[in-house]
This record gives structure tokens, sequence and C-alpha cells, in this order.
């Protein structure tokens, strides 16, 4: 039952930033302080399950959603993003401090073998996810405060672009980089 969760968490987090922008424009900040809710119970679910990760979400959605309560504003809410964005920090950097890496145990699922200088390419790339969850997370902690339109097309539109580029360019730089060593 791992995955259908993981799926849901995805999901939700994914529609997140415009489920809270059509719900501040419709029905005002009472209601939007209970999306975090479902993302919420979908953690506690995981950490009842044995995935201890589930409890510091479920704690962060938690502190979010009381924060917007406690100030009878989206505010809290708004940073799911950046708490989205420091936490596949947190991941990714744990990766690096004790491998392998998220990279490298992707790269693996396609190829087992995966040779030492395949080990430290992964390793760069997680770096450079590293750096992007930084600067996204300072990006999206700026839209805050910047109204609910700008924080919308950042988090729930711009953010996904920038993390699928970074996707697609590291795919298309490691055809390149392969063709070009291939002996």
């Amino acid at each position: 039952m791992e995955w259908p969760s993981r799926i849901g968490i995805g999901l939700l987090s994914v529609g997140y930033p415009v489920a809270v922008y059509f719900t501040l424009q419709h029905s005002g900040t009472g209601a939007t302080i209970w999306l975090l809710l479902p993302i919420g119970l979908l953690h506690g679910y995981r950490a009842i399950r044995g995935r201890h990760s589930g409890w510091w979400w479920l704690l962060g959605c938690v502190l979010l959603t009381a924060w917007s309560w406690g100030q009878q504003s989206a505010i809290g809410v708004k940073f799911y993003p950046v708490l989205v964005s420091v936490g596949l920090l947190s991941v990714f950097v744990w990766s690096l401090l004790f491998p392998p890496t998220v990279i490298e145990q992707l790269a693996r699922l396609k190829e087992p073998d995966l040779p030492p200088s395949g080990v430290a390419y992964t390793r760069k790339v997680t770096k450079i996810w590293c750096g992007f969850f930084v600067v996204n997370g300072v990006i999206a902690t700026g839209t805050v405060y910047h109204g609910d339109g700008i924080w919308t097309l950042y988090n729930g539109f711009i953010s996904y672009l920038l993390m699928g580029s970074l996707f697609a360019g590291e795919w298309l730089f490691r055809q390149y980089y392969r063709s070009q060593h291939d002996d």
C-alpha cells in the first residue's frame, strides 16, 4: 500500500497551489486552512505503516495548518511548497552524506552494475538537485509575500517547469556525454 499513498501525496501536492488559489478566491481563508489536511492524513498513514519520514511530513503539515489557523491567514498553508523543497533537499543531502545517493539509486534501477564513473556522475547530479531545491525554496518563500497570483504562478507552474527542464536537460546531457565517451 506504499505506492498508492505516495502517488496520492504527489498528486495532491502538485495540485495544491491551484487548490489554494481557487479556495482563497471563492471560499476564503477559513476553508483554505484545511487544504493540508488530506496531505497530512496520507503522511500520517505512511508513518503508521512504518515510514518514519511520514511523521516529519505530518508534523510539518500540522504546524503549517496551525500557523494559518492561529493567524487566520493563508501564510502557513502557502509555505507548504517551501516545506516540500526543504524536505526534498534534506533527502538529497542525506543521500550525499550516506550513499548511495538518490540519483544513484534511480540509475541502478536501469543499470544495476553502475560503474564507478556512473556513481561519480550521479553524485554530481545529486548536488545539482540540492542546489535546485535551495533556489526553489528561496523563491517559493519570496512568493508567499507577493500575492496569491504570483504565489500560484510560481509554485503551481514555473517551479514544475524548472524542475522538468532540469530533469530533461540532465537526461539530454547524459545521452550526449555517453555517445561521446562510449568506445
